[in-house]
């Protein structure tokens, strides 16, 4: 296609004896924004990597069209460490014809919305979180017309994760990324590829559809497989009673056996049943904290908080970056004191605490063993047991990862075996600071599963708004100056309660301009001009919305690839224009309807 930025074909790629895939194919067209899906260790990243250049394919072809203009966010961006934050910024390319106040009232703009504040400490002294905040700033305002972005959320509380999917959402960009964030894929994304076993799959639509559709597609595959089992019986019987001399025929039948074996040896993921881990039983009193007062370095945190917790409660924490969560948790736990107030813990209560800081453990000790040192085997409500080794295989750590050593796992298998740990100790009240980071899709359902059933107290902080809407029962909300906000519901709905009260406030204050602002906005009147603009923008913008429903629903029900690419990419342009006559039409508005 002449509009393809990317055309990706026939693409393989092995490391030893694992095959993450084979003989793929797809595109990316000009405008179009797509979530690649897969599990930890079946290739995104791998992929990532070769589509910018720095892994090599073992077979395959990759073309990006000539006007092509690229930019790559790794999960582990790689800096320069002499650079301040702000000379690596401003190194990127201003838009074509941007004059550089425009330049840089857009680079301020993302800067103060990612709250990357100090610009002039150096690169090599900060964080790994806020060097990846530093680098995505710098992508989103250079002049490239395709992202490639690998868990672009990480790092970001939810406030920012919402302006950046509204930020790219509204961009004329090509994106390609790779997020756990369900919610964000839904907000940026018009369709989703994923890995799974070593194959390639398309889905236009969202995260909703595209669970929909992969169950039928595994459905319809697992029919085929259990076929192909009885038949392969048969062959099997045939090929061991076949004499050495073979004919023609003999060795076409001979070549279909081993097409048919492999296709019998397909593997799915079975469907994990619930699992219900038996808690200590939780006495009378929980956990209470009175009067809890917490500053730092002059700011306060926490101010005057009180609460009495309940058995089998679910509470989220939600707030931005630095205003208090952590500590919070390490005042419950009584690893930090407060400045004031009281804590008091039941005496049946077992903490299980994740917190951000990882796990430390020696390199040369293998997995299950991590596991085993903590306990041999967790009690199920059943009456029954689960072993350490059918724990972390519920958890996806197959037998292999299992006698693996600590030292050779990724850093999101790590967080990963940290959070089973905690979980295998079996406490009755659990703490999770921010445990989805890292964590594939897969594994998060499976996490959400799990605690969905769990019988014990649970706090957790998370900037994944997916997961906290499917677990919690209710929020605490931390705001400056130390309030926090108990909000009895999930984070969608705290978040519409937000907006709803924006609008009203906003109202409220054009209610309450002066009087001379009034007169003077009413002696304003439309010209010819303006009423004339006004009147084609009214029909233009009937017409593309009109446009954006077919379009929306070609890319729901069509059956035709051909039409669906086509509404793909020109949903994007739509809502571009609608963004941008809307704007114009509000200011307009205000003009020629002034009374």
């Amino acid at each position: 296609m002449a509009d393809a930025l990317l055309s990706v074909e026939h693409l393989s790629k092995s490391f030893g004896d694992k095959l993450l895939f084979d003989d793929i194919s797809f595109g990316i067209n000009a405008g179009q924004k797509t979530a690649l899906i897969a599990r930890n260790g079946y290739g995104k990243s791998t992929l990532l990597n070769i589509l910018t250049g720095s892994v090599l394919p073992d077979d395959g072809r990759i073309a990006f069209a000539g006007d092509t203009r690229m930019a790559y966010l790794p999960q582990n961006p790689v800096t320069a460490p002499q650079l301040t934050a702000r000379e690596f910024v401003f190194s990127a390319t201003p838009h074509e014809n941007e004059d550089e106040w425009v330049f840089e009232q857009r680079a301020e703009e993302v800067l103060s919305r990612l709250k990357i504040n100090n610009l002039d400490k150096k690169l090599g002294l900060m964080s790994g979180g806020e060097q990846k905040k530093v680098a995505l700033s710098r992508i989103l305002i250079d002049n490239v017309n395709f992202l490639i972005l690998d868990e672009p959320t990480n790092h970001l509380d939810i406030t920012m994760i919402e302006w950046l999917e509204e930020f790219l959402s509204k961009q004329r960009l090509a994106i390609l990324l790779v997020s756990h964030d369900r919610y964000f894929i839904d907000h940026v994304c018009d369709d989703i590829i994923e890995i799974d076993n070593s194959r390639l799959y398309r889905y236009h639509g969202d995260f909703g559809y595209y669970i929909e559709k992969k169950a039928e597609r595994e459905a319809m595959e697992k029919a085929e497989v259990s076929k192909a089992k009885s038949l392969y019986r048969t062959e099997l019987e045939w090929m061991r009673r076949m004499p050495q001399a073979r004919g023609t025929k003999a060795k076409a039948r001979i070549d279909a056996f081993y097409d048919l074996q492999a296709k019998a040896r397909t593997r799915f993921d079975e469907q994990r049943p619930e699992l219900s881990v038996r808690t200590e039983r939780i006495g009378g009193k929980i956990l209470e904290l009175y009067n809890i007062t917490k500053s730092h370095d002059g700011r306060c945190l926490i101010n005057d908080f009180s609460y009495c917790f309940k058995r089998g409660e679910k509470i989220g924490i939600v707030g931005p970056n630095g205003i208090g969560k952590s500590t919070f948790l390490n005042i419950m736990t009584e690893s930090e004191r407060a400045d004031s107030g009281r804590v008091v813990v039941g005496q049946t209560i077992q903490f299980g605490y994740y917190t951000q800081a990882g796990l430390r453990e020696k390199d040369d000790k293998r997995v299950l063993d991590i596991i085993k040192d903590v306990a041999e085997s967790i009690q199920l409500d059943s009456g029954k047991e689960m072993s350490a080794h059918q724990f972390l295989s519920y958890f996806g750590f197959d037998d292999t990862t299992q006698y693996n050593h600590f030292g050779n796992l990724s850093g999101g298998e790590r967080r990963r075996l940290y959070l089973l740990k905690v979980l295998m100790a079996n406490p009755n009240f659990l703490i999770l600071d921010e445990p989805t980071n890292d964590l594939d899709i897969y594994t998060l359902q499976i996490l959400e599963q799990f605690l969905r059933g769990y019988k014990g107290c649970l706090v957790i902080v998370s900037h994944d708004r997916s997961f906290m809407d499917h677990i919690v029962d209710h929020l605490f909300v931390f705001e400056e100056g130390g309030t926090i906000r108990d909000y009895h519901s999930n984070y969608t709905d705290y978040r519409l309660e937000k907006e709803r009260s924006r609008k009203q406030l906003n109202a409220v204050r054009r209610e309450e301009k002066p009087q001379y602002e009034r007169q003077r906005t009413e002696r304003r009147r439309a010209t010819y001009k303006e009423q004339k603009e006004y009147e084609t923008l009214t029909a233009e913008i009937d017409t593309l919305t009109a446009e954006r429903q077919t379009l929306e629903h070609t890319l729901s029900s069509s059956s035709d690839t051909d039409a669906v690419l086509a509404a793909s990419q020109r949903i994007g342009e739509v809502m571009a224009l609608l963004d941008e006559k809307e704007m114009r039409w509000i200011e307009l508005d205000d003009i020629v309807n002034a009374k």
